[in-house]
């Protein structure tokens, strides 16, 4: 089956010009018009409509996790800009990859899927409810309920025996990576923890979301500056210390704590402990990932040096969303994030001038890059690329004004059960009822919380 981008969609890119994009950053108009085109491009990527493919699925060489986060993007895009033709698409693939098990646990990848990569796919399903994205019909899985189903599962993978806490990296034993606990998926935990907090008002939500920060912060891997590495290694013997650290630091790994961290002093009505997290990592962000010169956005270990991976080629557009979702869950950061997102977009849309001979089924001359530093085409086309482009053209949409993301009780239509997921975990301890103390009590989080996890902290860095 094929979807269709829409008779207003297919018109409005029959007359475009097959040179490179123009943005003015100004305009909403010409902003819409080239995140229409970029969106273009990133979907001539996607094969899982067509006849005979897998509804969810990107060809090789990118990954599942890949996809889900790039469904993410469409929600966002739609959000945004209004615009619907890629919905059916969306859709599609998200009921799709939801599986029977209704937990983004689908049999084919359940072999090789991480904690993390389950997480992006839970991740856009909670942007869906978040957005008001129009929900499933009501015997298909929901986008509340899925994101609760994957959350539900990460609680019983916590893992206390090694490194006090923590979720690994893999979720069988067998796979690689099963002995590192990476921030990434923590960060899929934390992230979904806060935003179901402030959407459903349950504080088990927001408890398991100050649990994860905290040890977050107790393992090294988040440092007092803001810094965020990228995860620990595990030991042979769960007497031994958790101190093999990756100090590497990746764009998507600030974003995703970022975007909790401003969910959270939304959330508690900005508490110092929270705050404080935001102001830092915002800090740590902007010094480590915008160029000092020209503040635009690049993925500092490997781009100047042309060595980042597939993954690592799409971090950028995480970042993108993150920063842009943190401006308007804490508003005081709206003045420092909007300027380096608009000037990122501006440089990205040069970037977006490619017309390679292979690798790009998109319109002439729109084919981004990964560098935007440079003012052109790098020669590198790809998903990564292109949706890093779409996220920072379209957050330049936001504004301080924007509709914030929907809750239960301020309009969110999306139908949650906070059971989701359990039915293949029996030991699952279910959430509590919501009470009135639910709603209230994370208000009162005092500067108490910043000394107990400085006092906990029982890990040696090296």
């Amino acid at each position: 089956m094929r979807w269709s981008l829409g008779l207003l969609g297919a018109a409005s890119l029959l007359v475009q010009s097959t040179a490179a994009i123009e943005l003015n950053i100004e305009s909403e108009e010409s902003i819409k018009s080239a995140a229409s085109t970029i969106a273009f491009g990133l979907l001539k990527f996607y094969t899982g409509n067509n006849t005979g493919d897998t509804p969810g699925n990107l060809p090789d060489p990118y990954f599942w996790w890949e996809a889900g986060a790039m469904f993410g993007t469409m929600i966002d895009y739609w959000f945004l800009t209004g615009d619907t033709s890629y919905n059916e698409a969306t859709t599609q693939a998200m009921l799709h990859q939801a599986s029977e098990t209704r937990d983004f646990q689908p049999i084919n990848q359940t072999r090789t899927s991480g904690n993390d990569d389950q997480g992006f796919w839970a991740m856009s399903a909670m942007t869906a409810a978040e957005n008001n994205y129009p929900d499933p019909p009501p015997d298909q899985p929901q986008w509340l309920a899925l994101a609760q189903a994957v959350f539900n599962q990460y609680t019983v993978r916590w893992d206390e025996e090694f490194c006090g806490g923590g979720l690994r990296w893999q979720i069988n034993t067998f796979s690689n990576g099963f002995t590192y606990k990476n921030s990434i998926s923590n960060g899929c935990f934390f992230n979904l923890a806060a935003r179901l907090a402030r959407f459903t008002g349950n504080q088990t939500y927001a408890d398991w979301a100050q649990k994860i920060y905290d040890w977050e912060i107790k393992a090294g891997l988040i440092l007092p500056d803001g810094s965020v590495y990228d995860g620990v290694g595990v030991p042979d013997s769960p007497q031994e210390q958790c101190t093999s650290i990756d100090r590497i630091q990746w764009s998507y790994n600030a974003g995703i704590f970022l975007h909790g961290a401003a969910v959270m002093s939304n959330l508690t009505n900005e508490a110092p402990f929270w705050k404080t997290q935001v102001e830092n990592i915002l800090t740590s962000t902007t010094k480590t990932f915008f160029k000092p010169d020209s503040q635009i956005m690049f993925e500092q270990f490997c781009e100047d040096r042309g060595f980042c991976d597939i993954d690592q080629q799409s971090f950028k557009g995480y970042l993108a969303r993150w920063m842009s979702a943190t401006s308007q869950m804490a508003p005081y950061t709206f003045d420092r994030i909007n300027p380096l997102i608009r000037t990122s977009a501006v440089a990205a849309a040069k970037a977006c001038s490619g017309s390679p001979a292979t690798g790009f089924n998109g319109i002439p001359g729109t084919a981004c890059g990964m560098k935007w530093t440079t003012g052109e085409f790098d020669g590198l086309p790809g998903v990564g690329e292109q949706m890093n482009a779409l996220s920072v053209v379209m957050y330049s949409l936001r504004k301080q004004d924007t509709q914030e993301p929907f809750t239960s009780e301020n309009g969110g239509t999306s139908k949650g059960d906070p059971s989701a997921g359990q039915e293949i975990h029996p030991k699952l301890r279910p959430l509590r009822p919501i009470e009135t103390r639910d709603r209230v009590a994370a208000a009162f989080l005092t500067t108490a919380i910043a000394f107990g996890a400085a006092a906990g902290c029982a890990f040696v860095m090296v």
